[in-house]
């Protein structure tokens, strides 16, 4: 009975509009919105993976190999479970043309492939060609295809030659796709396509040296990828091979596109907590505008549940169109902007409406929807008919009944394990709730803080005589929550975006101006320990070259931990994803710094020792006397833990997980590394005498490398800023909101100030002082929360230094002031324009 009572009435209510309601719509639309965009575009990218996991791929399944070849036992057990095999063969190397000093080198990414490539979709050439007559160059010379962007660096055209370590290549037409480049993860240089058969006289492919090679397979109708992966391993346990079918054909796309998704869908929370403001903020403006039909109701005897559920059911009815609105503004935008998306995305993606995200957006504007106004709601049960007569206070202070505190703490709960069970991010989804509660905490305050400074200001002898700071100071401390809506609602916002600026900065600033200061000159790899010599003379006698560090370079898979499968110990830790660097050293190199154990002697001639990184260890729960198996060039080396050590890669200088004792390595097939610090005039030399000297080392130039990095970053920051500006465009709706309820108040003061002889001048400059003062205050308090929040990601996700950025915090202030003054003024025009005795008539 109590419930159709309920409903009939808030049906009535809701006829007359949604007047007093657009704040409320708009913040849930936008976070709405904001969520399910993100979560639409994760989702189209994870489709269209799936979709085209085959043709990323290359095949069905590929089994790699680190610096080796299927031996002919591997191969032939393949064969006989493919339809069809192709091999691909991926290395690093130097594109030259010409010779001595006019000779032009670039870091190119080489890919080798067979007669049976692609297995699954087409390439794309400039001219358009056939495959095979990309590797038929007319000349007689083997041909080759490069991306453009590689080809305009070398000035090379259709036609024109190049070599690859000694080989000469012809360049016969520049890359438009790959169907598999999304396989091939991270480059350090533009792609060069040719034919493997062609590399065998290039000396780039010898013992030790640096090349990855990849076994596409097609399988038969009704075979299991699974079964495939597990059958290898049974029949090699100790090749070192790693299998990936087309369910995950770009695991590392996959990865990123899923953190940046789960991190952008976190910041849209922020942003939903800030609609939450203004969501609480509405439903009190209109809950105070209904004082006289809630006097009514109780009046006529209705009960304080009765008001409650006609007023959450009116509520929850806005509450559905917000969160509609908010549905198909994210999930129509990704669809209309596809082509734009398409364009600049590197792997296909579906767009087309998904109902998942959309699902889990609803879900988050539903719960803070109910979080934010449950407890306004349930505050006017507790309100007698006689007070509400007088007016809603709502500055009351009364807490609501347990029950109601309970259920509000049970939203929270369910929308904070909403959050870390669909982000996929577990800890960092409950940092970041962790951070918004806080954050919401610490601003309301500073808003209390502000409004006892502003009453204690007003009273000042200093303010005397300065009529509209006063009167500013007086309306800030006075008993209405202004102060309270205005530095919450924007705050929170300028938090966020404060925050994300000054990660930024110090990203870039950690790869703009700290690594360019410390970092080498080049970094090279490939060089044989015959040619270790010659490359050492060359680098001794040049006053350019302040320091050379060199290390043999051999790479492994992590595969036992403990004698148990590695990954059951380290489930999902990045050191098993792929293979990681090994080096072997007598003594401990120089800097080397030591937190558990000792280095073996020189002279060691025992059983397998290693030196592992004592981060790592701690992540893993390792120690000294702990055992790794490492699998080298399909050989399992067990070495015992002898010492941890400090890892620094923040140098750009060689740094190794694990070093072992020469006797482990030393026989194995193995080139060096070498790091290279020379001025920049005198790079050009180094990289002209070395790379004619010894053509089969690569340089890789670290400042080119690190702008990759930068470009890489800037993508991210881009990302993440929009997502912020998001967030702040929802505060700075709450913060009209705000003017725009306040602004009966203002007419009836501006009313006030008139009849007692205040000039309309004075009025407007007492309300601009108001909205700066408030402005400053949200500011001020963003840039230390922002600052705050930036040194912890900084410090315990990034692991890295934190410097406090100041440009970017003027500006936070800067915009703070402006915000809360556009938004004053805008609803200072109607108490300016007011007639006094009208206004005081009505009052009557």
């Amino acid at each position: 009975m109590q419930l159709a009572i309920a409903a009939r009435i808030a049906r009535r209510e809701l006829r007359g509009g949604l007047r007093g309601f657009w704040v409320f719509l708009a913040c849930l639309a936008l976070g709405v919105g904001a969520i399910a965009a993100v979560g639409s575009v994760r989702a189209s990218i994870e489709a269209g993976l799936a979709r085209e996991g085959a043709v990323i791929l290359g095949g069905d399944a590929q089994v790699s190999f680190t610096y080796r070849f299927a031996d002919t036992a591997e191969r032939a057990w393949l064969e006989a479970r493919a339809a069809r095999l192709s091999e691909i063969v991926d290395f690093r190397s130097m594109a030259v043309v010409g010779a001595g000093a006019d000779a032009e080198r670039a870091l190119t990414q080489v890919k080798g492939v067979d007669g049976n490539w692609p297995l699954v979709g087409t390439p794309r050439f400039d001219p358009d060609m056939p495959v095979d007559a990309v590797f038929d160059a007319p000349s007689g010379l083997p041909g080759a295809a490069m991306d453009r962007v590689l080809m305009d660096r070398l000035g090379l055209a259709p036609g024109d030659t190049f070599r690859l370590g000694v080989q000469d290549f012809e360049l016969t037409a520049a890359i438009v796709s790959e169907p598999d480049a999304g396989a091939a993860g991270f480059g350090f240089g533009p792609r060069t396509l040719v034919r493997t058969e062609a590399l065998e006289g290039s000396a780039l492919l010898g013992a030790g040296t640096l090349f990855d090679s990849r076994y596409r397979l097609l399988l038969p109708p009704g075979a299991d990828p699974d079964a495939l992966g597990a059958d290898l391993r049974a029949a090699f346990p100790d090749s070192g091979a790693r299998v990936r079918d087309s369910r995950r054909g770009a695991p590392g796309i996959e990865f990123f596109v899923d953190r940046i998704g789960a991190f952008l869908v976190l910041v849209g929370l922020a942003g939903l907590a800030v609609g939450g403001v203004g969501v609480s903020a509405a439903v009190r403006a209109y809950l105070e505008r209904k004082t006289e039909t809630i006097a009514i109701l109780k009046t006529l005897g209705a009960s304080g549940g009765t008001i409650f559920l006609v007023y959450l059911m009116q509520i929850g009815a806005l509450t559905a169109v917000g969160v509609a609105a908010g549905l198909v503004l994210g999930g129509l935008a990704p669809v209309l902007l596809a082509p734009v998306l398409e364009a600049r995305l590197p792997v296909p993606a579906v767009f087309t409406l998904h109902p998942a995200p959309l699902a889990e957006a609803a879900l988050y504007g539903v719960l803070t929807a109910l979080l934010f106004t449950l407890w306004p709601l349930a505050r006017t049960e507790e309100v007698r008919a006689a007070a509400l007569f007088r007016g809603i206070d709502g500055s009351s202070r009364a807490l609501p009944r347990p029950v109601y505190l309970a259920a509000t703490a049970a939203l929270l709960g369910a929308l904070v394990g909403a959050a870390a069970w669909l982000s996929g991010v577990a800890l960092l989804a409950l940092a970041s709730a962790a951070a918004i509660v806080v954050a919401l905490a610490v601003l309301v305050a500073a808003a209390w803080a502000v409004r006892r400074a502003a009453r204690g200001a007003s009273r000042l002898r200093a303010v005397r005589g300065r009529t509209a700071l006063r009167l500013a100071l007086g309306a800030i401390g006075g008993p209405r929550e202004e102060a309270t809506s205005v530095i919450l609602s924007l705050g929170l916002g300028l938090t966020v975006l404060a925050a994300v600026g000054q990660v930024e900065s110090n990203l870039r600033a950690a790869i703009e101006r700290d690594l360019p200061d410390r970092a080498p000159a080049y970094f090279f790899v490939d060089i044989q320990t015959d040619q270790l010599p010659g490359f050492l003379d060359r680098l001794g006698g040049d006053s350019g070259v302040s320091n050379v560090d060199t290390a043999p370079m051999l790479r492994g898979i992590v595969t036992r931990i403990n004698d148990r499968p590695a990954a059951e110990v380290a489930a999902g830790h990045w050191i098993l994803r792929g293979d990681r660097g090994v080096t072997y050293a007598a003594a401990p190199p120089d800097g080397t710094v030591l937190t558990a154990g000792a280095w073996w002697p020189e002279d060691y001639n025992g059983p397998p020792l290693v030196s592992f990184s004592d981060e790592i260890a701690r992540d893993l729960g390792l120690g000294v006397g702990d055992t790794l198996t490492v699998n080298i060039l399909g050989r399992e080396i067990t070495a015992e833990i002898a010492n941890l050590r400090v890892v620094d890669f923040t140098t750009a200088g060689i740094g190794f997980i694990m070093a072992m004792n020469p006797g482990a390595l030393q026989a194995a097939p193995h080139t060096h590394i070498a790091t290279v610090y020379a001025t920049p005039d005198a790079e050009a030399a180094i990289l002209r005498d070395l790379a004619g000297q010894f053509p089969n080392i690569t340089a890789v130039p670290v400042r080119e490398a690190i702008d990759r990095a930068a470009q890489a970053l800037s993508g991210v920051a881009a990302a993440t800023a929009w997502a912020a500006g998001a967030t702040l465009l929802t505060g700075f709706i709450v913060l009209i909101g705000a003017a725009a309820a306040g602004e009966r108040a203002r007419v009836f003061e501006a009313a006030v100030l008139k009849t007692l002889g205040a000039t309309r001048g004075r009025i407007l400059a007492s309300f601009a002082l108001r909205s700066v003062l408030l402005g400053a205050a949200a500011g001020s308090v963003a840039i230390v929360g922002g600052g705050l929040a930036g040194w912890g990601v900084m410090t315990f996700v990034m692991d890295a230094s934190f410097r406090f950025e100041p440009v970017s915090a003027i500006a936070i202030v800067v915009g703070g002031v402006l915000a809360t003054l556009l938004a004053g003024l805008a609803f200072a025009l109607r108490p300016l324009s007011a007639r006094p005795a009208r206004v005081l008539r009505d009052q009557d």
